[in-house]
């Protein structure tokens, strides 16, 4: 009686690579699985890197808006008493919607400051005129006035002497810095 063995010995054979290739998985009825997983693998990565090239891209190059520049306006001041009118002398239009503005007499804050555009607010008086009153047009061309007046229960009042500024502020960028004396 005679033994024989019979052991399972794997061929290999180079490839045009210069490696080794395992060739137990060949042949007919052999499963071919593995070898789906790096083409997959590669396919994957390509897509992400089109994907993040894509998206820096679109941020780069226009994807996102531009946001457009501040307006430019040149204003004057004049304070009269209790009423403060600014007029607009040339530049962009101006819509009071996007407008900020900070009143100093002296340097001291407004205890409470203009809400333009508005017809009723604390510490003014009913009625500011042109693009500071909410009723009307609240668009400030050139040559056009805006004016509103400061009550008495708002402090500091202003008085004749004093130095009045007021700050223009158009969608968060300072516009003007406007100073006058009250008469």
């Amino acid at each position: 009686m005679t033994l024989e063995s019979t052991a399972a010995t794997a061929t290999t054979r180079p490839t045009a690579a210069g490696v080794a290739h395992d060739a137990r998985n060949e042949g007919p009825g052999r499963d071919d699985a593995n070898r789906a997983i790096a083409p997959i693998g590669t396919i994957l990565l390509v897509a992400i890197a089109v994907i993040l090239a894509a998206g820096v891209g679109t941020a780069t190059f226009g994807g996102a808006p531009l946001q457009e520049p501040a307006p430019t306006a040149s204003l004057s001041l004049s304070a009269d008493s209790e009423e403060l009118t600014v007029r607009h002398l040339g530049g962009d239009a101006l819509d009071a919607d996007e407008l900020r503005l900070e009143v100093t007499v002296d340097g001291d804050p407004l205890a409470h400051q203009p809400p333009v555009p508005f017809f009723s607010a604390t510490g003014f008086r009913p009625g500011p005129t042109g693009a500071f009153n909410v009723a009307g047009d609240t668009t400030l061309s050139p040559g056009e006035t805006a004016s509103f007046r400061i009550a008495g229960t708002n402090s500091p009042f202003p008085s004749a002497g004093d130095r009045v500024a007021v700050t223009v502020y158009s969608e968060g960028y300072r516009l003007a810095q406007l100073t006058a004396r009250v008469r």
